[in-house]
């Protein structure tokens, strides 16, 4: 299975040019198969979008301002990462945000959320039915709907008086671009620089959750990774963005390393530089592992090897075999013990097996999203512009609740 998911994998981010190099059994069978399923999740795609459009599927609205934080493709474009960024940056206004994530394969994403944000007053809601699990925090916590006002007399660090005690003021939807039942005030959307679209193509044939045309619902679009790519990639997805929605809001994010901990010790912490001049595996399942792979190189280990699995995949007895031989043949290489480095979702997902590689040091990587500055937008910004949109999607929608009682 593990190497089925390789192979759709790199058809999802192969070119046309690259399609000669592929395995027979991928261009004659894979191709094939892969292409008529997308044609079935296209008509898929259409039909919901058509049964909401037309009010056969309802959309629900939350007593409070609803943010999204989604987007178009399949893993690792920093959705999770800007989910807390948003969450710290309410919290620290004296907002409660609730985080809706659905706690995919051992809710790795979930757990990380929960250490992250422990010392805030954030809560995290986990569940397949997002307006369900909304329903029971709203009930048990309450809340109130007094989003611009605090916003607008408080500054990220200080605490607000206008926010009552552990009532939700906000809800923050982690990965809720197709999330189409609830009804959002703003709608970020996540691109990965490294791989922003893959091969162009729908699901299973590519990565694409939906078709590009979708970015025109979108408030804000972030590209993650900035750090990592050169400034013409970053100018030719600009680009693409501008073609669909050329006024929409365009920011620059990466993922910055801050420190390790060991497996052994989750509260240990370990300066970047532990890892300086030695031989490194990066070890990893998640959506983008050439950016975890190329952020570690850039601390400056003697030598960086790694080995990659699917997105979400738990480690199995294999598997830690497959590590232990991979490290042999470092050790022999090198001559020297080589340091396993896994990232803190792999850690999430199943910390225990990985006690099992305990003969050498296992370290996890922390890292936080920062906005990278740009001549169009900084951090402060980007603070400003979430404020504006919000605040305008609440006049919106007193505009609109005035306009229905007047026919009314």
């Amino acid at each position: 299975m593990e190497n089925l998911r390789r192979a759709i994998t790199q058809i999802a981010n192969a070119q046309t040019q690259d399609l000669q190099n592929l395995s027979h059994f991928s261009r004659f069978c894979l191709i094939p198969f892969l292409s008529f399923s997308s044609s079935l999740y296209r008509l898929s795609l259409f039909l919901r979008h058509n049964l909401y459009l037309f009010g056969l599927f309802r959309k629900q609205r939350l007593p409070v301002r609803v943010i999204s934080v989604g987007n178009l493709t399949w893993g690792g474009n920093g959705k999770t990462p800007m989910v807390e960024y948003i969450a710290l940056l309410l919290s620290n206004s004296g907002i409660t945000p609730l985080v809706l994530t659905r706690g995919y394969a051992g809710g790795d994403e979930a757990k990380m959320l929960q250490r992250h944000l422990l010392s805030t007053s954030a809560k995290i809601g986990v569940g397949a039915n997002r307006a369900g699990t909304a329903a029971w925090f709203l009930e048990k916590y309450g809340y109130i709907d007094q989003f611009s006002t605090c916003f607008e007399k408080h500054c990220p660090g200080q605490k607000s008086s206008c926010s009552e005690v552990g009532k939700i003021g906000a809800v923050i939807l982690d990965d809720g671009m197709q999330h189409w039942s609830l009804l959002r005030d703003l709608e970020i959307v996540m691109v990965n620089g490294i791989i922003p679209w893959g091969n162009g193509q729908l699901l299973p044939r590519g990565p694409l959750r939906e078709p590009l045309t979708a970015l025109r619902r979108a408030d804000v679009a972030v590209i993650h990774h900035a750090d990592l790519i050169s400034d013409r990639q970053l100018r030719h997805i600009k680009a693409t963005v501008r073609e669909i929605k050329e006024t929409l809001p365009i920011l620059f994010s990466r993922m910055s390393p801050s420190h390790f901990f060991e497996v052994k010790n989750c509260d240990s912490k370990l300066p970047l530089t532990t890892v300086k001049n030695m031989v490194v595996l990066c070890v990893s399942a998640i959506g983008c592992p050439n950016a975890f792979v190329l952020g570690i190189e850039q601390i400056g280990p003697l030598c960086v090897d790694r080995l990659d699995f699917s997105d979400h995949h738990f480690f199995q007895a294999m598997d830690i075999m497959t590590i232990k031989e991979r490290l042999k043949v470092l050790k022999d290489e090198f001559r020297v013990k080589p340091i396993i480095v896994v990232t803190e979702k792999d850690y999430d997902r199943d910390p225990v097996i990985l006690k099992e590689l305990d003969q050498f040091k296992v370290l996890v990587l922390c890292s936080s999203l920062q906005i990278v500055p740009s001549p169009e937008q900084t951090e402060e910004s980007f603070n400003a512009l979430l404020k504006k949109l919000i605040n305008q999607s609440k006049l919106n929608s007193m505009e609109n609740i005035n306009t229905t009682s007047a026919r009314g």
